[in-house]
């Protein structure tokens, strides 16, 4: 008899210290569940940050030394000789058969651009 009556007063003393420690595991589990979704959300908005800051437009002489790809398409308020001077080549009209005048360039309108070697060089 005696065993069972002391294998009851430790399971209730085991019962004792488990009902103390679950509210005590639920509240740590809840304190880091919160600063586990702070650091998300600081890590999205500074990402989201960084990648507005890399969608900036070029200015200056960044924009100038920006390489042209290969098919252009002409933009708003660009004539064929700011392109010629943006992307260094002076022979648009020559390569591009389609423009019969040059006069008249147009937003949208798709051009070869083929860079002098010297800016190729410099790549």
């Amino acid at each position: 008899m005696a065993s069972s009556s002391s294998s009851s007063s430790s399971s209730s003393a085991t019962n004792k210290a488990t009902s103390y420690w679950i509210p005590v595991a639920d509240t740590a589990s809840w304190y880091c569940a919160i600063v586990l979704l702070t650091l998300i959300l600081v890590g999205s908005i500074r990402e989201n940050n960084s990648i507005a800051a890399e969608e900036e437009p070029f200015r200056g002489s960044q924009f100038l030394s920006r390489p042209c790809d290969e098919i252009y398409v002409v933009g708003e308020g660009e004539t064929l000789n700011t392109i010629s001077d943006k992307c260094d080549d002076p022979f648009i009209v020559e390569r591009n058969p389609h423009i019969h005048d040059p006069d008249d360039v147009f937003p949208g309108l798709v051009i070869k651009i083929t860079p002098s070697k010297t800016r190729k060089l410099l790549r």
